[in-house]
Order: C-alpha cells, then sequence, then structure tokens
C-alpha cells in the first residue's frame, strides 16, 4: 500500500514537498517512482530512486527542479519540487515496481500505485 500526501495549491517559482509512506516490504523490495498525469494527457514518469537508494533518475522536464529522496526508518519516499511551473500542474502518483519496465520509468513496470495527490500551480 502506498499513501501519498503534501500535495496543493501554490504559485510559480514556489515548492512542495510529496510523502509517499510505504509497507516496509514494498520499501525494502522495489524501486520507487512519482508519476504525474494532467487532464488529457498520458502518465508521465518524472523521478525514480532505485531499492537501495543507490541511484536516481529524473525526465527532462524537471530535471535540476525535483529531487527524489528516501528515509529508511520512516519507508517513506519524497518527492521536492522546486521552481514550480505552471505545466508542472497534474496529480502526481507514488508507484513501487521492479524490472527493466520499472528501471525504465514505464507505468507497465509498477504494480503498486497510490491514489494521487494533486498539485496545482498557478
Amino acid at each position: 500500500q502506498l499513501v501519498e500526501s503534501g500535495g496543493g495549491s501554490v504559485q510559480a517559482g514556489g515548492s512542495l514537498r510529496l510523502s509517499c509512506a510505504a509497507s516496509e516490504v514494498t520499501f525494502s523490495s522495489h524501486c520507487l517512482a512519482w508519476f504525474r498525469q494532467a487532464p488529457g494527457k498520458e502518465r508521465e514518469g518524472v523521478a525514480i530512486i532505485s531499492r537501495r537508494g543507490g541511484s536516481t533518475y529524473y525526465s527532462d522536464s524537471v530535471k535540476g527542479r525535483f529531487s527524489i529522496s528516501q528515509d529508511f526508518s520512516k519507508n517513506t519516499v519524497y518527492l521536492q519540487m522546486n521552481s514550480l511551473k505552471a505545466e508542472d500542474t497534474a496529480m502526481y502518483y507514488c508507484a513501487a515496481g521492479r524490472g527493466v519496465d520499472a528501471h525504465l520509468l514505464r507505468p507497465s513496470g509498477y504494480g503498486y500505485w497510490g491514489q494521487g495527490t494533486q498539485v496545482t500551480v498557478s
């Protein structure tokens, strides 16, 4: 089970931090990622962190502005979003996955999804 929090409304240029709490088993045995989906658009992978937290990857659209991290003591993964733009407006989802598709940030690689948290940038 994945439970996101931290979404909200912010002005362009502002910051938000999303949190995703996972079960210990999910947290320790899957890579974790953040996806987003804007109305009328496909779900887009924005950031991934490896199972042991050793490596991260970001989509070009958020590179340099977003940062993914994890707290093993809390089984929680975070997405720090800085310099937010209007085009970052979307529903943001936390996901856990395994395998090649997961590491390539393809939604098909993720078997566990949170309920989503809305981010609106104006």
